[in-house]
């Protein structure tokens, strides 16, 4: 109790009064907010948009219907059809497929046409069509290996899947990749049985096929993925309308469904959730008659008899709902922007400014409590808030895992490479690789660093909440990007690095606050509370930790442990972004202190974001209507904020979605410009002079800002299915390298500079290649590219002179070298 008494009160000493005085008024805000908690709202998130097309000319029948590039192809027995970009008529082009087409598949820009000699022939030939200059063109693909009546097709990763009875009436699975035709077709593990198939589509690494049901009963429904085969999945309400599957987004698929399988009754339009495998209508599309459909746009296409003999073409689309702000939200959300852009200008003002140890770490003042939960505030970014609770809302607790293990190796980071980093007096941690090894490896290094921060995380910190915003206040993703990123830019330049420490201790508060609520919110409406929680959860293996397996492709246990093993111990010393805080305490004794800190916040933290997502499995399982068929997964969270917290709490859980961002952008932003500045600034310029240095840094600063807003900007116009894996393997191939340069200064002897650049230069060569290859899984690109650095690193060094300077205080040994 003393020593918690201690450190409470030198929080009050300590902290800047200004920040005392926020972290009060957000308590009160907090508990006022959680009193006005409303009613879960009820009812759809989306609806049904219905209109019609203009018909045909003449009578003819419709043999088939497909799209491309979002135009609707219509087939008939003598002519081809192209429906006109403005859609107000239908044009007769010069192109008919290469046989009688008996099904159709595809995406956005291609189609594939399976081809057939007539009903109840086997497959003969597959075409694929695209739209060039307005005009379909053709490719013919090579021919299946046997043949197969009945087949139906789907798109999955990039691969066309086929599916059909062979000769026996035994249904056969096989696929091609049409990039690669000459490769030929693949055999896959078939369903076996001989059963009449009525859809099929791909969606999130998976198949997803139906069968027609006995008389009376819906269809059933199978999963088909490469790892687990064929799982049986909960069967539909009715029948479905042949063909007329088709994913939605990243997770759904919709499908046109008569109830009670009944041949002649309207047909429904129906979503099924892939991950939680929950159905959900969405309402009458008035499909009544629908003979032939196709994909189009955001929802379906079909044909049917109109009542003058020919036909007509009728559509359902989907429309989210729009879910704005309210006023309580704005308010709170710009007294927090207020907030942290008042803490820059407090530090501003207050701070003489010619310091480079003020600006760069804070002239070394910072307590260790501070530093620490700044640390865990730097690491947990975006990445954390949005993207880890859509991974365990997708998946399970496994990388979790990456938590538990990275605090042991914290506890040999405290013990042996922080002490010996802190007694060296840096401010940027590759002086370091410049004492132990010559100035180029540090510019190299420093160099690389600064890259990986702009590349791998400062882009993909921004561009998150800035999706999250958007889906929430219907504000584009642009004006997002840059509102977020300019307040950021703004209090990081006035303050330094005591503006960012301090910042980051207030948005810790502000993330966990809004973390826990949401977490409470979802438990108090689920129908059974935390009982219906824990069952769901158990039954389906949502808090599944371990996976022993020794598959290379997978995240494994085996994985997170050499991720953490290469990850912080080998790459805590070279991350500039952690140690200028460690580098910011009073002693080297406070320094240890700060990383115990970031450790004993790590799991708790940990375990919170990952609850999230299993929470919010369990209430989407329970509540599918609830959810947004053409969001992304990682907009998940955020769609929950915005459609069912109350109002203000929602502006609460969105400026806990900002402080988790802007705590790792500031510091991202921080740490380029003292690399910039005291890297090579002071390097190349002639006489440089502290205040030269800092203007030079407050620049840098927003360079680096201007940068990642850019980089940001150009991901926001890629489909990226988890922004997660995307930054785990970008820190991969960029951040490997130097880390294996550390490591070999701190751990060896022997190495030398020469040795270590041809280390470096390896390990980005091999890590590239693996990805471009996709040989193992992401989580281990970061561990061959160190791996790669030591190995190669130390035995090209034994082809140069050893280091001729003396290496007391650069290694963990702490001696001189010897010879």
């Amino acid at each position: 109790m003393t020593k918690f008494s201690a450190v409470f009160g030198h929080f009050f000493e300590d902290c800047p009064f200004l920040i005392r005085h926020f972290l009060s008024r957000f308590v009160i805000t907090f508990f006022l907010l959680w009193g006005v908690t409303t009613s879960l709202h009820a009812g759809n998130l989306v609806s049904i948009q219905t209109g019609t097309l203009t018909s045909l000319p003449g009578i003819a029948p419709i043999t088939m219907l497909l799209t491309l590039d979002d135009r609707p192809v219509a087939l008939t027995a003598d002519a081809t059809w192209l429906l006109d970009t403005d859609q107000n008529a239908w044009t007769r082009i010069d192109w008919r497929p290469a046989g009688q087409v008996r099904r159709v598949t595809g995406d956005k820009h291609q189609v594939f046409l399976l081809l057939d000699a007539g009903p109840g022939q086997p497959l003969e030939k597959i075409e694929k069509v695209t739209l060039l200059a307005g005009k379909p063109v053709s490719l013919m693909l090579p021919a299946l290996p046997l043949p197969l009546t009945a087949a139906y097709a789907a798109m999955l990763d990039g691969r066309l899947y086929v599916v059909g009875n062979d000769a026996k009436g035994i249904l056969k699975l096989r696929s091609i990749n049409p990039a690669e035709a000459a490769s030929g077709w693949a055999t896959h593990d078939d369903p076996g049985n001989a059963v009449e198939i009525s859809s099929m589509a791909g969606q999130k690494s998976a198949l997803y096929v139906t069968f027609n049901g006995e008389s009376g009963k819906g269809d059933r429904l199978l999963q088909w993925t490469a790892t687990d085969r064929w799982i049986e999945k909960t069967g539909l309400p009715g029948g479905v309308v042949a063909g007329s599957a088709r994913p939605s987004g990243q997770a759904h698929v919709l499908y046109l469904v008569r109830p009670d399988n009944g041949a002649d009754s309207a047909p429904s339009l129906m979503m099924f959730h892939t991950i939680t495998g929950s159905w959900a209508a969405l309402g009458d599309p008035k499909a009544g008659g629908a003979r032939i459909s196709t994909a189009w746009r955001n929802g379906i296409l079909w044909e049917r008899h109109s009542t003058s003999g020919g036909s007509e073409f009728a559509f359902a689309e989907i429309e989210a709902t729009k879910i704005l702000l309210k006023w309580l939200d704005w308010v709170v959300i710009v007294v927090y922007l207020v907030g942290m852009t008042g803490i820059g200008l407090y530090f501003y003002l207050r701070e003489k400014r010619i310091s480079t140890a003020d600006f760069f770490v804070g002239g070394r003042s910072i307590p260790f409590w501070a530093a620490g939960v700044s640390l865990y505030a730097t690491n947990t970014s975006s990445i954390s808030y949005i993207a880890i609770p859509a991974k365990a809302f997708e998946t399970n607790w496994q990388y979790l895992m990456n938590n538990l293990v990275a605090v042991v190796g914290l506890v040999f980071v405290a013990i042996w490479i922080v002490p010996l980093l802190r007694r060296l007096d840096l401010m940027s941690v590759f002086q370091y690789l410049e004492t132990r090894f010559h100035p180029v490896i540090r510019m190299l290094a420093s160099g690389l660093c600064i890259a990986m921060q702009l590349g791998s995380r400062m882009s993909v910190v921004l561009f998150l909440p800035s999706l999250a915003i958007s889906t929430i206040t219907g504000i584009d993703v642009v004006w997002s990007i840059w509102i977020m990123g300019a307040v950021t830019i703004a209090y990081t330049a006035m303050g330094g690095m005591k503006a960012v420490i301090w910042t980051d201790f207030v948005q810790l508060f502000v993330m966990f606050g809004g973390a826990i609520f949401a977490i409470g919110f979802i438990v108090y409406k689920l129908d059974g509370g935390i009982s219906e929680f824990f069952a769901i959860a158990a039954a389906e293996d949502k808090m599944k930790l371990f996976d022993w397996s020794f598959d290379l492709t997978k995240a494994t246990v085996w994985g997170f442990i050499f991720l953490v093993l290469f990850d912080v111990v080998f790459t805590f010393p070279k991350d500039q972004v952690l140690m200028q805080r460690v580098l910011s305490t009073k002693s080297d004794k406070d320094a240890g202190k700060s990383v115990w800190m970031f450790a004993a916040i790590m799991i708790p933290g940990g375990f919170m974001f990952y609850i999230i997502g299993t929470a919010l499995y369990v209430f989407y399982k329970s509540h599918p209507e609830r959810m947004n068929p053409l969001l992304g997964i990682d907009a998940t969270f955020p769609l929950f904020i915005a459609a069912e917290l109350p109002i203000g709490v929602t502006g609460l859980v969105i400026a806990a979605i900002f402080a988790a961002s802007m705590s790792t952008l500031s510091s991202i932003m921080n740490s380029v410009a003292t690399l910039a500045s005291v890297d090579f600034y002071e390097r190349f310029v002639k006489e440089p002079t502290p205040k030269g240095s800092v203007f030079f840094a407050e620049a840098m600063t927003i360079l680096a800002g201007l940068i990642g807003i850019g980089l940001a900007l150009l991901l926001s116009r890629y489909d990226i299915r988890s922004m997660f894996d995307v930054s785990i393997e970008l820190a991969g191939l960029l951040g490997g390298g130097f880390a294996g340069a550390y490591t070999l200064g701190m751990f060896t002897r022997r190495a030398n500079w020469q040795g270590v650049a041809i280390g470096i230069a390896s390990a980005i060569v091999l890590t590239t290649l693996m990805w471009s290859i996709s040989l193992v899984h992401s989580y281990f690109y970061l561990a061959i590219s160190i791996l790669t650095c030591i190995v190669v690193g130390y035995l090209a060094s034994l082809f140069f002179p050893a280091p001729s300077q003396s290496l007391v205080g650069l290694t963990i040994l702490n001696e001189a070298a010897k010879p």
